[in-house]
């Protein structure tokens, strides 16, 4: 390494977030720009470890050691090289990622760790300013057509490789515009939607058509696929999403968390809005049902959007705030995750069970109740139960439902392929991701179910290498 003994001279410095008091007023990125200088002084820190275990946590195999030792000696541009021969999306993913490398990071086992992701989105964004992330079109075309359905993270990095081996490569996107939930489930204030308009345009320069407003099963028979394309990729994600089926689901104000979000991500983009259809935080008292990731982007949301009160409640305990022996180093901890949408305000409960949605016409109130979980012996799931005299209700105006997604949507090209599911009902594949169905592949959440963005990434680019290597015998595409 460069400096071997950086970790010893420099401590962990990220790069920092705007106010609260000024964030909360827009929907601008809340995550502030770090000097060059103190990026190339955050990477002299990454060991010489021998063993990096961020490369073994990382779903994309990243070569993190190698490029933070370029970075820390301003080799920029050799360690862009690095980071995109494994990470099609790395603005994507030094976004969003909760970076499972840095929980696997050695220095991490008794000091902090890396500030990985940053390092990596610092060296993108230094790439694309300086031109030097520009267009690769191939040299030689194969003949070969390969059609990817979905253009989430999975889909647009599935096609991105595919194109760099020759192929020619159509994405189909259902909706208006490219991204998948990139676009439609993240808000602006984590992910701005310019960033994933810049890599599509540089994915066109390379040569691959984007159709959008084309739903495949729908708007284009599945058959048409199957007689024009070589291989199809099926990337469509898990967007069914699971419901809270209790007494009073029925009354309006209760909402799933993604329509809310994906709604807020129109309107962000100037779309118009129907007033009939219109989901509004705005001085109402909010409660988000979920604790995860998409539940903590419902609140930043409805912060902006002016609500008078944001309650996020959630069902299962509230995590420790260290890493316990449960979760031994290296591998990735549940502990508490406090975004910069909680830092924003509201409260926050845990082990809280919602009984019913009370109200007439409209939702008024929850009933809740505490719950606790019995103690195991560590074969068995702990044993749910309610607290006797806990119950409490939390008023409401709307209702956001947080809590995950089951599986891809059936009807439609699902249906039509006749592809076969597994047991939790997303696409069936073998250990080479193809379906049931001759030249039909699969890839992200609607072959693994619901995941990270990261993961979708690994997945689009695991179906590639087999998509090449199925349509010329063998692939030169990396397997991860």
């Amino acid at each position: 390494m460069g400096d071997p003994k950086g970790f010893l001279k420099t401590k962990r410095e990220g790069s920092g977030y705007r106010p609260v008091c000024e964030r909360v007023k827009d929907y601008d990125q809340v995550n502030l720009e770090r000097a060059k200088e103190k990026t190339q002084e955050q990477a002299s820190r990454c060991m010489d470890c021998g063993v990096p275990f961020c490369h073994w946590a990382c779903p994309v195999g990243n070569y993190i050691p190698e490029w933070n030792d370029l970075l820390h000696e301003g080799r920029w541009e050799k360690a862009f090289e690095l980071l995109n021969a494994t990470n099609n999306l790395p603005e994507m993913t030094g976004r969003v990622c909760p970076a499972l490398c840095e929980h696997a990071c050695v220095l991490g086992i008794n000091d902090d760790a890396i500030t990985v992701r940053e390092n990596e989105l610092d060296i993108i964004e230094k790439a694309f300013n300086e031109k030097v992330a520009t267009p690769k079109v191939p040299t030689v075309r194969t003949g070969k057509k390969v059609a990817v359905v979905g253009s989430g993270p999975a889909g647009l990095s599935c096609a991105a490789q595919l194109n760099s081996a020759g192929h020619s490569v159509v994405v189909f996107e259902k909706d208006d515009k490219i991204g998948g939930l990139l676009r439609y489930g993240i808000p602006d204030f984590k992910l701005d939607k310019k960033i994933i308009d810049r890599r599509v345009s540089l994915m066109e320069a390379e040569g691959i058509e984007f159709i959008t407003s084309a739903d495949v099963g729908v708007d284009i028979e599945a058959k048409v696929l199957l007689k024009e394309f070589d291989a199809i990729c099926l990337s469509g994600g898990s967007r069914v999403p699971r419901d809270l089926k209790i007494e009073g689901r029925e009354l309006g104000g209760i909402h799933f968390a993604m329509d809310y979000l994906k709604q807020s991500n129109q309107r962000v983009a100037g779309e118009e809005i129907s007033s009939d259809k219109l989901i509004d935080a705005r001085g109402k008292k909010v409660v988000v049902i979920g604790g995860g990731d998409t539940g903590s982007d419902c609140v930043g949301t409805a912060h902006r959007q002016g609500a008078s009160c944001v309650v996020q409640i959630e069902v299962l305990p509230k995590p420790e705030e260290c890493r316990t022996e449960d979760y031994p180093w290296p591998v990735y901890p549940l502990v508490l995750k406090t975004s910069t949408s909680h830092e924003e305000g509201g409260d926050r409960h845990w082990a809280i069970l919602t009984k019913k949605f009370v109200g007439e016409g409209q939702v008024e109130k929850l009933e809740c109740v505490k719950v606790e979980f019995s103690e195991t012996d560590g074969k068995t799931c702990p044993v749910m139960k309610e607290v006797p005299g806990s119950e409490f209700d939390i008023d409401a105006d709307l209702v956001l439902l947080a809590v995950g997604f089951v599986h891809p949507e059936h009807d439609g090209l699902l249906k039509k392929l006749k592809v076969k599911l597994d047991e939790r009902g997303n696409v069936g594949t073998d250990e080479g991701y193809k379906t049931s169905i001759d030249k039909v592949f699969a890839a992200g959440d609607m072959r693994r179910g619901q995941s990270l963005v990261v993961w979708a990434i690994s997945e689009g680019r695991r179906t590639a290498y087999n998509i090449d290597k199925y349509l010329t015998g063998e692939s030169s595409l990396p397997k991860m």
